[in-house]
């Protein structure tokens, strides 16, 4: 199976910086991928895990300081790093440039839905307490990282 997603054919949600490229759907349950903008000083996402799927980060622009368990570490241009399943991790852009990153998740649920209900909780459309409930349906559990708060100190 052979899957090409054009970019002027990507769904883009402008509010969160997503690109969706291929979803499990698609890549007949492979993985799904999307490639994300993050803005210097907002979060990209909050410690949380997957308990199925590995996520893989390549850094095509700027640099992306991830937690990755209890370490904080900073990913540069070129950049890539994996994340085995059930390890807490955490992102968000590092100095004062947009970071530009790909993801490709491997054994992952549909997550597509996912990113269109973050987006809208972006928007103020749709209540964060949405989100939190969807864990289980989207393998995206949030946790408590001490390390990942003591990162603003």
């Amino acid at each position: 199976m052979t899957v090409l997603i054009r970019a002027s054919e990507a769904e883009v949600l402008s509010a969160s910086g997503v690109t969706l490229l291929a979803d499990v759907t698609e890549t007949d349950g492979h993985l799904t991928s999307h490639r994300s903008i993050f803005q210097p000083g907002k979060e990209g996402a909050p410690p949380h895990l997957h308990r199925e799927a590995a996520e893989l980060f390549f850094v095509l622009k700027g640099s992306l300081r991830v937690l990755t368990g209890e370490d904080l570490i900073t990913l540069g241009r070129g950049d890539f790093l994996l994340v085995p399943p059930n390890t807490p991790h955490a992102f968000e852009a590092a100095g004062d440039e947009p970071a530009e990153v790909l993801f490709v998740l491997t054994q992952a649920k549909p997550r597509f839905g996912y990113y269109r209900l973050l987006e809208g909780a972006y928007r103020g459309d749709t209540d964060w307490a949405e989100v939190a409930k969807t864990s289980d349906l989207y393998d995206n559990h949030y946790v408590e990282s001490p390390a990942w708060q003591a990162r603003q100190s």
